[in-house]
């Protein structure tokens, strides 16, 4: 069935009866709801941290194509990227709005399947999706904004701007994946069953480091970022928001086994200027990011220094070699 056939608001009350199934009723975002979906706004309990709100979108044929991607795997996206904001606040996430643009020709079951996968990584964490708003469109977009809050009275966030010289440079997890999915999923690369898991799951099923972001918080980390535009780049947003530079080791650079085996010489572009593997990058001292180390669930690697050289970033390699970077990652306004 079209959507054009069962009509707008039959749509929504079907998402309704979706998003109330995945009521996940100890999190503290349902337990504080008072109006969800079904009134002209949602409204919530607050209670006395500060709130955190994030908006971002997937639009198609900007941010994802059919061809390669389902509508499952685009609904749990377009949270993880909103998701993962609030992870690199140290946050805790709450409620969610969905905005959907749709053709008329688009099919009932695959908003179902939009939903699914994004009411999955809801559920799992403790986000409530409580409104939004549908539009006739000449492509397909989500526009989700999340609503979220710090962990304690104090409102401790993670910020751009609490850069230092001196601090080390890290990251959790590993880099490169998400692109490297990408380019196989375009190019119809073929490689092994686990190999292709890995990578299509790093493009399109990013998990959001959320429980890692709250333990920077925990361990005085001051200064974070999740790493959407590109290694490289996000690194260069925060020395520019702190007026400060930084040296990277590239040797150091955690590049997904996976994608080191399968892409070779690329492996490392690929890891520093892919982007969207929405993995934490922060700065600290290595006392703390040692403190980090031990209590994480995934692995923190060092891989750089902060130095006081405004804006300016430096690859060294293993021999000591410094170099500028050519390419530092994605800009939706440059070619």
């Amino acid at each position: 069935m079209k959507i054009s056939e069962l009509g707008q608001f039959r749509l929504i009350d079907l998402v309704n009866e979706m998003v109330n199934k995945s009521r996940n009723e100890e999190s503290a975002s349902w337990q504080n709801l008072i109006i969800g979906i079904g009134d002209d706004t949602a409204a919530w309990r607050c209670d006395d941290t500060t709130q955190l709100a994030k908006v971002d979108c997937q639009v198609q044929n900007v941010h994802f194509s059919f061809d390669y991607v389902t509508w499952e795997e685009l609904g749990w996206k377009a949270l993880a990227v909103n998701l993962s904001d609030i992870a690199a606040m140290g946050g805790f996430p709450r409620y969610a709005l969905v905005s959907l643009g749709l053709p008329p020709d688009t099919e009932v079951d695959d908003v179902i399947d939009l939903y699914r996968g994004m009411l999955k990584l809801a559920k799992s964490s403790g986000t409530a999706v409580i409104g939004g708003n549908m539009s006739g469109s000449a492509v397909v977009f989500v526009d989700v904004t999340v609503i979220g809050s710090t962990g304690d009275k104090n409102g401790s966030m993670l910020l751009r701007s609490s850069v230092k010289p001196g601090d080390k440079v890290a990251v959790t997890g590993y880099v490169g994946a998400a692109a490297a999915g990408l380019e196989m999923l375009r190019k119809k690369m073929r490689f092994d069953a686990e190999t292709t898991n890995i990578l299509r799951i790093g493009f399109a099923r990013p998990v959001p480091r959320l429980a890692e972001g709250r333990l920077l918080i925990e361990s005085g980390v001051k200064a974070a970022i999740d790493i959407s535009d590109g290694l490289l780049a996000d690194l260069g947003h925060i020395c520019e928001s702190s007026r400060v530079g930084a040296d990277v080791y590239i040797e150091n650079v955690p590049v997904h086994p996976k994608v080191r085996e399968s892409f070779g010489d690329k492996a490392l572009e690929l890891a520093l200027s892919g982007g969207e593997d929405y993995e934490l990058l922060f700065t600290a001292s290595r006392e703390i990011i040692e403190k980090v180390k031990q209590s994480a669930r995934c692995p923190v690697t060092v891989i750089g220094e902060i130095v006081a050289a405004p804006g300016k970033i430096t690859l060294v390699d293993g021999k000591g070699n410094r170099f500028s970077p050519g390419k530092t990652g994605w800009d939706h306004f440059k070619v």
